[in-house]
């Protein structure tokens, strides 16, 4: 089926919505007042209170009856309550005659309710009497179909209540629409609810959820007439997401469960309000495009502190998170500074102890060296032949001129090696760790140590010493 863009929208009321709700959720809709021409006037805190208070304690539906009877008792409400119980005969307020102006109560947590009556609306003393007598087969009528609807979903449930593929069920909803009604139509979000009430949390936007009767007698002309409004699809558009889905699919009925509509069109808009999405407008039944286009805006400027607040608080919060995050970024480069800094410190400590333990380590062995050093010119010492007598025909006078210019002289045997005159050397404090013996006339170094080739060294006689002689002590321990 097709719209015809040229058809006049008939405006028809849709039902009565009820006004217990919770401090969240505001329903709107349409209302009419009693009398035609009454100028409304708004009520202050203290008359809203109790007009909602005197509702409750009296079960009457209609607002303006309320409001009326609350009015005749000069907003006395324990007297207009007992006026109430004392009536014999009550007026159901669902058929009080229609005003010119819908009528919008503010409370004190900013909740709007708006009224829209049912029809058809009984006129006259013939309508009166039908519903009167009418009543009890509708309340028994009604009654048996409930149990009779429970009693069917408890033996048969509904297989909608299995949401499957909720993606499809979206998707497949837009394409029924656009080949019913056409492709003018506000945008569908094409995703989950669950997806559009996070993105429209995450985008602090309004979402306007939008539940599809298959076979209400006013879906088509909604459809056709007021949401393919070219004004109305532009608003929905510039100002919020827009989810749909039919009651018939089962992310539609799951949807519809957790919103419990009355009747159809219905649409719900929901914002984050107090860090929870909120249901802050409710519209149920038929409208036009302006009525419909003018009750968003009333919602919305009712609610656009919330949304300022909530942006200001993300705003705060996201402020909040980077500087917070900056905070992180400068703690964890000065905590890396000052690792850093330990661990220059720790190596500069352990180099210096590495480099302490080795000079330990060489004055250790130095000392041990030394020792040995010492211990080997003890027993060299120890070992000497004694020195012959200077009458002795085979004495040899040797003077030893040592590096650091002292003078040693000493008396050897012919007969005696070059290794005495070396051990004896080497048992002298003064004389170097590694030295050699350089004679003179002709120069040559004396050969004191055994080698491979001369494992004996030669006598004194053998090495052409005379029987006075100058030695020099030559310094090796640098080379």
């Amino acid at each position: 089926m097709h719209c015809n863009p040229n058809a006049s929208a008939q405006k028809y009321p849709a039902s009565f919505l009820n006004v217990g709700a919770t401090p969240e959720i505001a329903w709107n809709a349409r209302s009419k007042m009693a009398a035609p021409g009454n100028e409304e006037e708004e009520l202050t805190q203290e008359q809203t209170e109790k007009l909602l208070q005197f509702q409750d304690l009296t079960g009457i539906e209609s607002m303006d009856q309320c409001r009326r009877t609350l009015e005749q008792h000069h907003w006395n409400i324990e007297a207009a309550v007992q006026d109430r119980l004392n009536e014999q005969e009550g007026v159901p307020s669902v058929f009080n005659p229609p005003s010119s102006r819908p009528l919008q109560v503010h409370t004190a947590d900013h909740r709007v309710y708006s009224y829209v009556v049912s029809r058809p609306q009984p006129r006259g003393l013939l309508g009166w009497s039908y519903y009167l007598i009418m009543l009890p087969f509708r309340f028994t009528y009604y009654t048996l179909l409930d149990i009779f609807r429970f009693a069917i979903r408890f033996i048969r449930p509904d297989p909608r209540s299995r949401v499957t593929d909720p993606v499809g069920d979206v998707v497949a909803f837009i394409q029924n629409f656009e080949e019913q009604y056409g492709r003018i139509h506000p945008v569908f979000y094409q995703g989950t609810y669950s997806q559009a009430l996070n993105d429209a949390k995450r985008e602090l936007r309004y979402l306007l959820v939008y539940l599809h009767g298959d076979d209400h007698q006013d879906t088509d002309e909604f459809c056709c007439n007021t949401i393919s409004n070219p004004e109305v699809v532009n608003f929905i558009n510039t100002r919020m997401l827009f989810w749909a889905c039919s009651t018939s699919k089962p992310e539609g009925y799951r949807v519809s469960q957790a919103l419990r509509e009355n009747t159809y069109p219905f649409l719900a808009m929901i914002m984050l309000k107090e860090q929870r999405m909120t249901v802050v407008g409710r519209l149920e039944g038929l409208l036009r495009a302006e009525d419909f286009v003018n009750q968003l805006t009333f919602i919305m400027d009712a609610n656009a502190t919330y949304l300022v607040s909530e942006r200001l608080d993300r705003e705060e919060r996201n402020q909040t998170q980077v500087l917070r995050q900056q905070q992180d970024e400068a703690y964890l480069a000065s905590l890396r500074a000052d690792q850093e800094k330990e661990r220059k410190r720790k190596e500069a400590q352990e180099k210096r102890r590495k480099e302490e333990e080795d000079v330990r380590q060489q004055i250790l062995a130095e000392e041990r060296r030394q020792r040995s050093l010492q211990e080997e010119k003890e027993r060299k010492s120890e070992r000497l032949p004694p020195e012959p007598f200077p009458d002795n025909p085979d004495n040899v006078k040797i003077i030893f001129k040592l590096p650091n210019d002292t003078r040693v002289e000493r008396r050897f045997l012919f007969t005696q090696s070059l290794t005495v005159i070396y051990d004896f050397l080497f048992s002298l404090k003064e004389t170097p760790e590694k030295f050699q013996i350089v004679a003179n006339f002709p120069r040559r170094v004396l050969p004191c140590l055994p080698t491979e080739r001369e494992p004996n060294p030669p006598t004194l006689q053998q090495a052409g010493l005379s029987r006075c002689e100058v030695l020099f002590v030559q310094d090796l321990t640098d080379d």
